[in-house]
């Protein structure tokens, strides 16, 4: 038997930082994001062994253990181990990890890859997990277990998929899927852009950073939370009433606000790209993710969009195609032998 599961990554388009603790406690964040057609895969075959045989094609990296061993948090394919412990599993596999984007590019890759996993280990144990309580497991994994610093959004998006706001009471957490005709879902993907910096970054130091700011109370930090927050709600709207022009324009706010959480945010290559994009004719744009680099997602008028993809290739910067995904976490029983002919 062998079962396969798949994650898909997702774009955030405002918000994103008010899932990232303190601010939810202290007042309570919003998201707005979607997923794309770009997923982390697993492929799980159980074995008599005893043995956990764990490759990640990205990481070019193997984890090799017996299920009776101690695990300890070594950097060393942390999030297995978390979800092995979590999950109480005490059987030998072999686990294949795949993704279509490279790690650390702003894209949600680490929570679509720990939600993946679940999502095998769920098929193969028969579990009666939800999405909710998926995406809850994957934060406690990641957060409490491997204690990677971020926030919540990255899990539930995976999990659940399409265009969704989220919002963060504390540790509560409510996916809103939004109900868009359509034509806007073909008009928003048509004059979108995703442009690779060339440069991949680890979130958790650039997450401490702008959450410290908040701890010791800066006040431009936490007035640019709270802008950041109420653009998610006005980018929300837009989207639902089709005026995605005025959408461009908001996710141009939202980044200019999103530099203050901390400098460590941007660089010399993100603001030469994003200037070019702007300049070539983009609306408005913004980093995905904590920062520091990896995709910048941009938005255009439609007779601009080649123009401003061509100059960011120009640039330095590279094109990634991608769709809108509409489906969270899958996973399915491979029914045909895998030496098949």
């Amino acid at each position: 038997m062998i079962i396969r599961s798949k994650a898909p990554l997702r774009v955030s388009f405002g918000g994103g930082g008010t899932d990232v603790p303190p601010y939810p406690d202290l007042r309570g964040g919003a998201v707005l994001n979607a997923t794309i057609d770009k997923h982390v895969y697993a492929s799980l075959t159980p074995t008599n062994n005893g043995e956990i045989h764990v490759t990640s094609l990205d990481l070019d990296t193997t984890l090799r253990y017996d299920v009776t061993q101690r695990l300890d948090y070594d950097g060393h394919l942390d999030f297995v181990k978390a979800i092995v412990k979590l999950m109480n599993v005490d059987k030998g596999f072999d686990l294949l990890l795949h993704c279509d984007a490279p790690p650390g590019c702003g894209l949600g890759t680490s929570s679509a890859e720990v939600v993946a996993i679940i999502g095998a280990f769920r098929e193969w144990l028969s579990l009666p997990l939800g999405t909710y309580d998926i995406a809850e497991l994957a934060y406690k994994a990641e957060r409490e277990e491997v204690k990677l610093a971020g926030g919540r959004q990255d899990q539930y998006a995976s999990t659940h998929g399409g265009i969704n706001f989220i919002e963060f009471l504390g540790r509560t957490t409510i996916v809103n899927p939004l109900r868009i005709p359509s034509e806007i879902i073909a008009e928003l993907q048509y004059r979108s852009i995703l442009c690779y910096t060339g440069k991949t970054r680890l979130s958790a130091g650039i997450i401490q950073d702008q959450s410290q700011r908040l701890v010791q109370g800066q006040e431009e930090a936490l007035k640019a939370f709270d802008e950041t927050k109420a653009l998610a709600f006005s980018m929300k709207n837009s989207l639902l009433l089709g005026k995605l022009s005025e959408f461009g324009k908001l996710l141009d706010q939202g980044w200019l606000h999103k530099k203050k959480f901390s400098p460590m945010i941007t660089s010399q290559l993100i603001d030469k790209l994003y200037a070019i994009a702007i300049e070539s004719g983009a609306l408005g744009g913004k980093l995905l993710g904590a920062g520091g680099g990896g995709f910048l997602f941009v938005f255009c008028d439609i007779n601009k969009k080649q123009n401003v993809a061509k100059s960011l290739v120009q640039g330095g910067g590279q094109i990634m195609d991608f769709s809108l995904e509409f489906q969270g976490l899958q996973s399915w029983v491979v029914k045909e032998s895998p030496n098949a002919i």
